[in-house]
C-alpha cells in the first residue's frame, strides 16, 4: 500500500493583540528538506505578540494497482513446468483467458501448453500448430485453442479463418509467437515470457493485465 506523507513545518507568525490573521510568508528554497518550508512574518511590533501554530502532517494512503506487477519464476526442470501448468489449470479465470507465450525457439512454450492441456483433461496427441496455425481442443470443462503465429503473415487469414470469432467468444486461448499477429490480436490477460539460460534452467516472467490476469496469478 503506497504512502504519501506531506510534511509541514511549525510556523511562527506575528499577530497584533486582539486581532487575527497571518503575516506575509516566504519559502526558503535553499532549505535541505524540500518537503518543508520556513514561514516568516515581518519584524514584530512592540504591540504585537508571538503565536506559534503547529500544522499537523497529513498522511494519504493509496491502494495498490491490481494486476500490473510482473512475477518472476525459475524452472529448473520440466517437472517445474508441469507443476506450474497443473497449478494454473485450477484457476477458474482460465476458462475465458487469453495467454500470450513469448520466447525463442526451444524455450519451452509448446511444452508448457502440452502440460496445461493435459492438466485440463485433453486426450490424445497434443501437437504443435506451427503449420495449421491453430489446433482446437474440446476439454471437459470448456473449449481451448492453441495458436502458433510463427508463420502467420497474411492479415486476411485472421478474418477468413474465423480467428476473430474465436477470440471474441468463450474458451481458453493460448498463443505462441503473438508478436507475429500483434496488429490483429486483442490484448492478452497474461503475457508469459520464457528465457532458456545457459545452465539449462528457464527464467519465467509473468505479466498479468486487468482483473482476469490478476486472478490467474492470485
Amino acid at each position: 500500500m503506497g504512502r504519501h506523507v506531506l510534511h509541514l513545518a511549525v510556523e511562527t507568525v506575528s499577530q497584533p493583540c486582539e486581532q487575527s490573521g497571518f503575516g506575509r510568508r516566504k519559502i526558503d528554497a535553499g532549505h535541505a528538506d524540500l518537503g518543508k518550508s520556513q514561514l516568516a512574518g515581518p519584524v514584530p511590533h512592540p504591540g504585537q505578540k508571538q503565536r506559534t501554530v503547529t500544522l499537523t502532517a497529513v498522511e494519504r494512503r493509496h491502494p495498490p494497482i491490481v494486476g500490473t506487477a510482473p512475477r518472476q519464476l525459475l524452472w529448473a526442470s520440466e517437472d517445474d513446468t508441469r507443476a506450474f501448468a497443473e497449478h494454473l489449470a485450477t484457476r477458474p479465470a482460465l476458462a475465458d483467458a487469453f495467454i500470450a507465450l513469448h520466447g525463442d525457439l526451444g524455450a519451452g512454450k509448446t511444452t508448457l501448453v502440452r502440460h496445461l492441456l493435459r492438466a485440463l483433461g485433453a486426450q490424445g496427441r497434443i501437437k504443435s500448430p506451427t503449420y495449421a496455425v491453430v489446433e482446437p481442443y474440446e476439454l471437459p470443462a470448456y473449449p481451448a485453442w492453441h495458436f502458433d503465429f510463427y508463420r502467420f503473415d497474411d492479415p486476411r487469414e485472421w478474418e477468413d479463418a474465423g480467428f476473430r470469432d474465436i477470440f471474441a467468444g468463450p474458451g481458453l486461448k493460448l498463443a505462441e509467437w503473438p508478436d507475429k499477429a500483434a496488429a490483429v490480436l486483442p490484448p492478452a490477460d497474461l503475457d508469459l515470457y520464457i528465457t532458456l539460460r545457459d545452465d539449462g534452467t528457464r527464467a519465467v516472467t509473468l505479466t498479468p493485465h486487468g482483473a482476469r490476469g490478476a486472478e490467474l496469478l492470485a
